[in-house]
């Protein structure tokens, strides 16, 4: 039975379980979709449960062994959260908010800087390529690799992606604001050049909409902690403290956490999947060289988004929670 003591404790084992399976889910996704383990869905499927069909090929040792490993993660998951929250029995769900909305906050400061780096550093390469800059200055080799999405994402792309996370940890306070003035310049640059100059190529399109795409994600969670989301509810201004932390912790329990749950869920269900296909396939843009090879990472946005709103919706029920027991 609840009662006003155990009631944060099992508020906060329920909130972190959430986040847990989630990270269990997304370590899952990559061995299963990168590195080919079977994945939980077959370990069921082997012996026919919740209703999948049973496999027509059963999993041998290896695999079946494999598959258990990943089942287990999730139950490590869910002993740690209990470990963690005992061991931490006085910290309060206010606290328990803030660490989440820093973790939110440093995901989403080192996706600005990966967006932003990798954007002007993949229009400098796409520009040399097309301007045919690169055969007399690095060579015909560096060039045949330069055009491969392969060679340019693994050896290029990620090593920046990296850093990126470095700089994300080292700084406090987001750019956004470059961002949004980034999208409008390089619109602008494209007017310039279309009407002025007479010149246009794809890869200049595909940094407006590789970076407006971005800003519109990724600043959605930033928003959210920041209270600068518009609501359009005419009641909420008028209630009481109490009332807007159990509009919040409701709203967040019951519409936010559930929609980034199923984009996570749904966007990586397979390797053919939203996320998962673009990513796995290395996806670049339609005009091939001509264009940037950031295409696939337009579909990452989508997991970063689910990511960081999931990971500010928790510390929205938290806090409110913590609101709502303390008021």
């Amino acid at each position: 039975m609840f009662t006003k003591d155990n009631l944060p404790i099992s508020i906060r084992i329920f909130s972190y379980s959430i986040l847990a399976f989630t990270l269990v889910f997304l370590i899952n996704n990559v061995l299963t979709v990168w590195l080919d383990w079977p994945g939980i869905k077959k370990l069921f499927s082997q012996f026919g449960l919740f209703g999948f069909r049973r496999l027509s090929n059963p999993l041998e040792s290896l695999s079946l062994v494999l598959a258990f490993i990943q089942l287990f993660f999730y139950f490590i998951s869910i002993l740690l959260v209990y470990f963690y929250v005992r061991k931490s029995i006085e910290q309060t769900l206010e606290t328990d908010a803030e660490i989440l909305t820093r973790i939110a906050g440093y995901i989403i400061r080192s996706s600005f800087w990966a967006v932003l780096i990798l954007g002007i550093v993949d229009l400098i390469i796409s520009f040399m390529v097309v301007e045919k800059l690169i055969e007399p200055i690095l060579g015909e080799a560096v060039k045949f690799k330069l055009v491969n999405p392969s060679f340019r994402i693994t050896f290029i792309h990620f090593p920046l992606v990296l850093i990126s996370f470095i700089v994300g940890y080292f700084t406090r306070s987001v750019g956004f604001i470059w961002l949004a003035v980034l999208v409008v310049g390089s619109e602008f640059a494209i007017v310039l050049s279309r009407f002025i100059f007479n010149y246009e190529q794809a890869f200049q399109g595909d940094l407006v909409r590789f970076w407006y795409a971005a800003l519109y994600l990724f600043a959605s969670a930033y928003a959210l902690m920041h209270e600068g989301h518009v609501r359009v509810d005419v009641l909420y201004t008028g209630f009481s403290e109490k009332r807007k932390a159990w509009t919040n912790s409701i709203g967040s329990l019951v519409l936010g956490i559930p929609l980034c749950l199923i984009i996570i869920f749904l966007g990586m269900g397979g390797k053919a999947s939203i996320i998962n296909g673009p990513a796995l396939s290395f996806e670049i843009t339609q005009q091939g060289s001509n264009g940037l090879y950031l295409l696939y990472l337009m579909a990452i946005y989508l997991a970063v988004f689910a990511v960081s709103m999931l990971i500010q919706f928790t510390s929205y029920f938290m806090s409110s929670s913590h609101k709502i027991l303390n008021n």
